[in-house]
């Protein structure tokens, strides 16, 4: 189903009706550029929405990597915890960070970008917390979850992606919110 003749999406956007839970709302769609080390997504976050979801699709790396995030212009008071498994085995890692400049969000890969991060509460005067769960599709490489927060009472409008290490090329970086209800 498109956007219904002589409507604009921001007029569909504001024709949700009250009263629906939870329902999930496109805000924005960022197409990643041509061999690019980082992405800002700005105006992501507003006082409408309290919780959000981003997904990162598509495109593909120069190289197997990570992409690293971080709100706004703050590059520090980043605690997570995460634990992952390599799929070739039956260790589990666990790790923790403490006061960090980024978090790990997202795998880039020769064969495409991964990512589902749920964001809560970055747009008001308090921690913003994080979580996603990581599934790398290669057979050599891992998956697992991280929690985490970003220790400011600063309310973020924007965040940036960056990789570990090489370029990302194409893809897109969709944000949604869910609706106050």
């Amino acid at each position: 189903m498109g956007i219904p003749s002589g409507y604009t999406s921001a007029q569909v956007v504001q024709a949700v009706p009250t009263g629906i839970n939870s329902a999930l709302v496109l805000i924005s769609s960022t197409t990643i550029g041509n061999a690019v080390s980082s992405v800002t997504v700005s105006n992501a976050f507003s006082s409408t929405y309290d919780a959000y979801q981003i997904i990162v699709s598509g495109g593909v790396a120069s190289t197997d990597a990570g992409l690293t995030m971080h709100f706004g212009s703050t590059t520090t008071g980043y605690y997570f915890f995460q634990n992952y498994s390599f799929y070739n085995s039956s260790t589990l890692t666990i790790d923790n960070r403490n006061n960090q400049s980024n978090f790990i969000a997202a795998a880039a890969t020769t064969g495409g970008l991964y990512g589902n991060i749920f964001v809560n509460s970055p747009n008001l005067a308090k921690p913003t917390r994080f979580d996603l769960v990581r599934a790398v599709p290669l057979t050599n490489s891992l998956g697992g979850i991280v929690l985490g927060f970003e220790n400011s009472n600063t309310q973020h409008t924007a965040f940036t992606l960056t990789t570990t290490t090489g370029t990302v090329t194409g893809g897109t970086i969709r944000v949604y919110g869910y609706t106050n209800s």
